[in-house]
């Protein structure tokens, strides 16, 4: 029956196979952000989303777009980027949607463009802005307001910016092989880079409370999955070294969970002792 198949549809396990890891690769990436946008939507809570996770993942996959145009790669890879990149915007509109209908009381505007959008507009009819105050814009210079914003066209227009003098530098520089490498390299090093803020929060911290082992332990099957697929599809270098960055990223997360966990286990039990002893 397998060589039947094989002669009329040109069809083989490889095939099947390889199929089942570019579908997995395309929508592996995208399926832990679908419980964290359910758990908002349902909570209206998104203090506990990171906006900076989704202007990395959008830097990184934008940068691998315009790579693909300088070295061309797997196709999955570029739909999973586009599709990344989707998501990144998904999780950005609830969050400031439910941060904004959330106020108790009305902040000052923090907007990328001249006008707010239809939401900081309607907020502005039902509430109305402190008398005489403007909102903070991107060119006042102000970092702490960067990527703090409070409209969602305001994330959109930013990364029109990026798209457009990313693209324009591009087309400009294409046939110089050093910028393309360059390019990719940046792009999957910013993604690689992603568990790095973990590490040092832990580090600092000296505990790893509120994580939870589990996520941690998906992050990096994924990663391990990501890395071999690279590697078996003979994608370009930068992919696979970067990717074993951030399967390197992974384990000392880990690492720090049993290390710190060990360390209060010994602390508690160390304190339990004494306070039986009276000390």
């Amino acid at each position: 029956m397998d060589w039947i198949i094989s002669d009329e549809l040109g069809l083989t396990v490889g095939h099947i196979v390889g199929w089942g890891a570019a579908g997995a690769m395309i929508i592996g990436g995208v399926a832990p952000y679908i419980p964290q946008y359910r758990q908002i939507k349902r909570t209206q809570d998104a203090e506990g989303f990171s906006l900076y996770v989704c202007l990395t993942l959008l830097i990184a996959n934008t940068l691998r777009i315009l790579f693909w145009f300088g070295k061309r790669y797997e196709l999955p890879l570029l739909i999973q980027s586009i599709v990344m990149n989707i998501t990144m915007f998904v999780m950005i509109h609830i969050c400031v949607t439910v941060r904004k209908k959330s106020q108790i009381i009305r902040a000052r505007e923090r907007i990328f463009t001249d006008q707010p959008d239809e939401t900081a507009r309607w907020l502005e009819q039902h509430s109305g802005p402190p008398s005489g105050e403007k909102p903070h814009r991107f060119y006042d210079m102000d970092r702490k307001y960067f990527w703090a914003w409070t409209d969602f066209q305001s994330y959109v227009d930013c990364m029109l910016v990026f798209s457009v003098i990313g693209a324009a530098v591009t087309y400009l520089l294409i046939e110089f092989g050093p910028f393309v490498e360059l390019i990719g390299f940046m792009a999957v090093f910013t993604e690689a880079m992603l568990g790095a803020p973990q590490i040092a929060k832990n580090h600092q911290n000296k505990s790893t409370e509120g994580m939870s082992l589990s996520m941690v332990i998906m992050w990096t099957c994924g990663d391990v999955f990501k890395t071999a697929y690279f590697v078996m599809r003979e994608a370009p270098s930068q992919f696979w070294v970067c990717g074993s960055l951030q399967v390197a990223l992974d384990v000392v997360i880990l690492f720090q969970y049993f290390v710190f966990q060990v360390w209060v286990y010994r602390r508690d039990t160390a304190a339990a002792r004494r306070a039986r002893r009276g000390d």
